[in-house]
């Protein structure tokens, strides 16, 4: 564990100074939240393809609304879990409402979501879909947390900013 810890702290060290903090933790955070969402995404792309809408003959169609629902249940997810654990320390008084702090969450992944939805889909033509389904969240994922991190849950010069 210690040879990985030492390989990531090197990683580290090559990251301009004010960004080696944030890559330390809160995208490990990120991170960790992002597997438990990619957990969710794929099991529900996988039950849906191969159990809850079978009944969709055309592959292209089903993997359409599979894709729809996988992505909408671990977006969800990953908001609950990122607005509690990664950017918990960014909630102070002056933070909008839940539901509002939804939407931008929601706006700021809609392009990851889209780059997604597209690589998904065309790399599925060349990979098994659940292959091409983790491809295109590993490179959809930086773009959505540099998007989360300095829109939605961006510091505030507010009352009790951090």
């Amino acid at each position: 564990m210690s040879k990985l810890r030492d390989m990531a702290e090197k990683l580290v060290a090559l990251l301009p100074a004010r960004l080696q903090p944030m890559a330390r933790w809160r995208f490990i955070k990120f991170g960790a939240v992002g597997a438990s969402g990619t957990v969710i995404n794929i099991a529900v792309l996988y039950g849906c393809q191969e159990f809850f809408l079978k009944h969709i003959a055309d592959f292209h169609a089903r993997l359409n609304y599979s894709i729809a629902i996988a992505i909408t249940l671990a977006t969800i997810s990953n908001f609950y879990f990122n607005r509690r654990l990664t950017w918990r320390d960014r909630q102070y008084e002056a933070s909008p409402g839940v539901v509002v702090l939804f939407f931008k969450y929601v706006a700021a992944a809609g392009v990851s979501i889209a780059i997604q939805s597209l690589m998904t889909k065309s790399l599925a033509s060349y990979l098994h879909y659940i292959a091409a389904n983790l491809v295109a969240i590993a490179l959809s994922s930086i773009f959505n947390f540099l998007a989360n991190d300095r829109l939605t849950f961006r510091r505030s010069g507010g009352k009790g900013a951090p």
